[in-house]
């Protein structure tokens, strides 16, 4: 450490050495301007002898020694000086001035070479030579001045938040990999995203644009089907996802043991038919009252806050009597969501008798044949209407087709008929489309979610648009379904979105139960959650102290957030952070990543090129629709008049009959 007694005793030797340089310098401009001073009077014996001692030494030996010598000095003086500190000055300043000075200091001997009486050229030369000598000592100077420790190199901090993430390719028959690109101290390295165990489910977060189906759902989707897995895919915007889905089926359908099959439901452009409540799947009344929920909260969203209370709870339950109905009446032969709808609409003193004819829904139907009976008609429409006007939005001739075929059932992961199914939404239909699609997967996902099935992918695009609740709907799915090798991948653009329509204690359990999750830019709420799952590494801090003559530096190291939340509000469109899920026999001690994924674009786009549309199966004409539309609601009427026909012939069940107390 320096002391005072040595800071004085370095000023002293600066000090000595400059006024060496001078007085050498000096001495230089006497000897080869010696005539000039003799004629200026200024020459002596006594210093011509002085001058002849010091010769004899070498310094005069030659012109440049001297002039040489005396540079030196001065360049010695400079190297220990310690100007006052100014963070302003710019080293470019300090050079130009210490290289002109240079080139003058060197230069000016041609002075002596132009025609001029010898007092003149003496007098130009030492001006001229004085005043590199200056220069270069101002140079000098404003170099020693200037704060060489930068730490605005790094604004953002960049460098600081880099950590070392997973270099190697770890794959296994289930896995989900992504090369990628990250930075660590200003390197560009190799890395890969390896989630190893996707029934730990994946979680794809990021604003619109920001690369989730391009850089990631994409490839869930193509590595899976390759590597032998069944497929529910939701497919908001049908048929981007789903196109992929068929060709890469295309291209490894000969990797199965069993070759599955390949569906599509579109409402809009109509493939295949599927009955979501066909009969054999729902064993038990809590089946019906699952899928009852499922479709009222998918059509009424606010719902969804409201569990429990007597005005959501009541159509439910009268939606849930209808289904339960139709399931055992003929051994469920109109059991479909069509036949539901028009049985809802049936007027009071027909629907309730026939209703009744079935004991199991007994209590779930008599708080409102009571309150039929009793006149209270405005709490009874207050129960009944609003299912009965949130249903009649379903009627449609090109739902009501589609939801009563049956080219499939949604047991995807049969061994004996496995599939691979993908079902579209329209963005300008959302909340109509995605009720029904709500309750096509809540079904689903009881089928799926069996032992001794096949592995299966479950992937939900814009997941928001859906609606699965319930304790097998995707809570129950994401923490019970690992053990059946289901693997769930949600794609959602924002907490807050998730939060809107599932409510925050949902939205939370389905945001903190997932072990993989990959995020591109989001903000607000999202971001900061991210950043404290991502946690905390130690990262070198330094801090800069100007004083007068000196300037000192103090580093030290902390725990920092491994990724701060303004990070992930400005990430690139293919820039993604996130952690992995591991295995015990696969250890992965880098779960945190934070990179580009790299996308082989030429190669992606012209495989796309050749990508061949989904065949339909068959072409269905207006005629068709319409055809069916109106032989279910015949159905329905047959159905009415077939029951109140017996129920009057039949002496027992005369007491099934009601009428209204007014």
């Amino acid at each position: 450490m320096n002391t005072g007694e040595n800071a004085e005793a370095l000023r002293k030797i600066i000090d000595f050495m400059r006024k060496g340089s001078l007085i050498v310098l000096g001495l230089h401009f006497y000897v080869y301007c010696y005539t000039a001073f003799k004629q200026w009077g200024l020459a002596h014996r006594f210093v011509e002898q002085v001058l002849v001692n010091i010769g004899n030494m070498g310094l005069f030996s030659h012109f440049y020694v001297s002039k040489v010598a005396a540079l030196i000095l001065l360049l010695v003086s400079l190297i220990g000086a310690k100007g006052k500190k100014d963070e302003k000055l710019k080293v470019s300043v300090a050079l130009r001035h210490f290289i002109t000075g240079f080139i003058i200091y060197g230069l000016s001997f041609l002075l002596l070479k132009l025609d001029a009486s010898v007092q003149v050229l003496a007098g130009l030369y030492i001006t001229v030579t004085s005043i590199g000598y200056l220069l270069i000592l101002y140079g000098g100077n404003l170099l020693s001045r200037i704060i060489s420790k930068r730490l605005d190199t790094d604004i953002f901090n960049k460098l600081q938040e880099t950590f070392p993430q997973e270099e190697r390719l770890l794959e296994n028959e289930y896995s989900i990999n992504l090369p990628a690109r990250y930075q660590l101290k200003g390197k560009i390295r190799r890395s890969w995203i390896n989630f190893i165990n996707p029934f730990r489910a994946l979680l794809v977060v990021g604003t619109p644009g920001s690369g989730k189906s391009y850089f990631v759902i994409r490839h869930v989707i193509t590595q899976h089907i390759r590597k032998g897995f069944t497929m529910f895919l939701y497919d908001f915007k049908i048929p981007d996802l789903s196109v992929i889905a068929y060709n890469t089926f295309l291209k490894y359908r000969h990797k199965y043991k069993v070759e599955p099959k390949f569906y599509v439901i579109d409402f809009d452009n109509i493939y295949h038919r599927c009955n979501p409540l066909y009969p054999e799947s729902m064993t038990d009344i809590t089946d019906a009252t699952e899928s009852s929920r499922t479709i009222m909260l998918g059509l009424n969203r606010e719902w969804i806050k409201k569990a429990g209370d007597f005005f959501v709870e009541s159509p439910i339950n009268f939606l849930t009597g209808i289904i339960w109905y139709l399931k055992k009446y003929k051994e469920g032969k109109y059991c479909t969501l069509p036949h539901v709808i028009e049985l809802m609409q049936t007027h009071y003193d027909q629907l309730f008798p026939v209703l009744r004819t079935e004991p199991e829904i007994e209590v779930l139907i008599n708080p409102f044949v009571t309150a039929y009976v009793n006149g209270a008609m405005e709490q009874l429409e207050g129960q009944i209407a609003s299912a009965k006007i949130t249903m009649a939005r379903l009627a449609s001739p090109m739902l009501y087709y589609v939801l009563t075929g049956n080219d499939f059932t949604l047991d995807i992961n049969n061994p004996g008929e496995p599939k691979i199914v993908c079902v579209g939404n329209n963005p300008q239909k959302v909340q109509v489309y995605g009720a029904v699609l709500s309750l096509y997967i809540s079904r689903m996902l009881k089928l799926v979610n069996q032992k001794g099935k096949l592995p299966s992918s479950l992937i939900f695009d814009e997941f928001p648009t859906v609606y699965i609740g319930g304790a097998s709907g995707i809570e129950g799915t994401i923490a019970t379904a690992r053990g059946n090798r289901a693997s769930t991948t949600l794609a959602v653009q924002d907490i807050s979105q998730l939060r809107k329509d599932y409510g925050k204690e949902s939205a939370d359990v389905i945001f903190n139960i997932v072990g993989n999750i990959i995020s591109g830019q989001v903000v607000g709420d999202t971001a900061k959650t991210l950043s404290e799952r991502f946690g905390k590494i130690m990262q070198d801090r330094e801090s800069l102290s100007i004083n007068a003559s000196d300037t000192s530096v103090s580093k030290s190291t902390q725990l920092e957030s491994a990724i701060p939340a303004s990070t992930i509000s400005n990430l690139s469109s293919g820039e993604f952070v996130g952690a992995v899920a591991d295995n015990p026999d696969m250890k992965i001690p880098q779960k945190i990543f934070h990179c580009e994924i790299v996308n082989d674009h030429a190669a992606l786009a012209a495989e796309e090129k050749d990508y061949v549309p989904i065949p339909k199966p068959r072409e269905v004409s207006q005629r068709e629709i319409e055809d069916n539309y109106l032989r279910i609601k015949d159905e329905v009427a047959a159905i009415i008049d077939e029951e109140m026909e017996r129920i009057y012939n039949t002496p027992e069940l005369a007491h099934l009959l009601v009428s209204r107390d007014d």
